[in-house]
């Protein structure tokens, strides 16, 4: 069995950040979110993987590399627009030859990894799998109407009135014949290439295609809130532990890890936190579920529920929260009444707040 990953798309639910950054790079718990699709498909006994790439195809390659470090063989397959996730499909044919695969969007989040989904497949003798789960806004999903005895009625692609809150989780198991079901299909309203319309003519079409319930947590993290929501997830399982140098002045308590090379003086650190490596905690509290990337520098400021890239200053600011900075972002003091930010700030920003 193979694996195709999607790391393509716009991301314009998580702009200005995504207007230079893959959003399946944005890190949860101080990792990419993409990594932990790979290190899934790893686990599941799955080695040779396809990433279809996009307009950030080069920080992509940039930050898999040739997969060994994941103890995968990468390929990279670039699509020249976001024309639809069947149109993945299309485009990946000659690296998916005649073997069944996992179809894994690479901005999922999936805990629990896929091991039991990929063994259900095989075992089956299936030609598509899908993973369904509840939400409570399924018209920003791919949705799924079931009958009464559980079997797929319908499939349809974010659609404006849902007929049922059952959403199609962005992993997919298909056989070979999902290659005829994305030659015969054609463009949406959207123009685009709907994987659900594949599906749907498996169905209409004979082919079996079975669907169960997610157990485990699943997310898109395709907005902020979603990526807040998956790094706490992250963080509540993390093993503390300090490589760092944390002075006797602070004060750290509950699942904290300062990675090596971090300093913290004078500082309050409330676990679940991840301090990265060289970063600089100065005369500051770091508040639960919070990410603080490599290089930091969070000086004189508070800031708790948030996620710091690698390489951004927060200097004077109090109570930042529900906030991602991006990469080499610059957050100072301003003169006014304190309050409480909420900041979605982009790569390379330089942003002045009242403090």
């Amino acid at each position: 069995m193979k694996a195709l990953v999607l790391a393509g798309g716009r991301g314009t639910r998580l702009r200005p950040l995504t207007h230079t950054s893959a959003k399946q790079l944005v890190p949860v718990a101080n990792k990419p979110v993409l990594y932990y699709g790979l290190e899934a498909i790893r686990d599941a006994g799955i080695t040779s993987v396809g990433i279809v790439t996009g307009d950030t195809g080069h920080e992509v390659r940039q930050a898999v590399g040739d997969g060994s470090r994941f103890g995968l063989e990468v390929s990279y397959i670039p699509q020249e627009a976001p024309l639809g996730l069947a149109h993945c499909v299309l485009i990946a044919r000659d690296f998916l030859g005649d073997d069944p695969f996992v179809m894994y969007l690479g901005d999922n989040f999936l805990i629990g990894g896929i091991a039991g989904l990929v063994g259900s497949f095989e075992e089956g003798g299936f030609d598509a799998q899908i993973l369904l789960t509840k939400v409570a806004e399924p018209q920003f999903y791919g949705v799924a109407e079931l009958g009464p005895g559980g079997e797929i009625l319908r499939l349809e692609e974010k659609p404006e009135a849902p007929n049922s809150d059952l959403a199609i989780v962005g992993v997919y198991t298909f056989s070979p014949a999902v290659h005829e079901a994305v030659r015969a299909i054609r463009p949406s309203g959207r123009g685009e290439l709907e994987i659900t319309d594949a599906i749907q003519w498996l169905i209409e079409n004979g082919f079996r295609v079975h669907s169960h319930m997610v157990d485990g947590y699943w997310k898109d993290t395709g907005r902020l809130r979603d990526i807040l929501e998956c790094n706490r997830i992250v963080l509540e399982g993390i093993t503390p532990g300090v490589a760092g140098q944390v002075d006797r002045m602070s004060e750290v308590t509950g699942r904290v890890v300062v990675e090596r090379g971090a300093v913290v003086e004078n500082s309050v650190l409330r676990g679940p936190i991840v301090v990265g490596a060289d970063a600089k905690i100065i005369s500051s509290y770091i508040g639960p579920f919070t990410s603080i990337g490599r290089g930091c520098l969070v000086q004189d400021a508070e800031i708790e529920y948030s996620i710091v890239l690698d390489g951004s200053s927060v200097d004077g600011v109090s109570r930042i929260a529900h906030s991602l900075i991006g990469r080499n972002a610059e957050v100072s003091r301003a003169s006014g009444v304190p309050n409480t930010h909420e900041l979605m700030i982009g790569d390379h920003s330089r942003i002045q707040v009242r403090a």
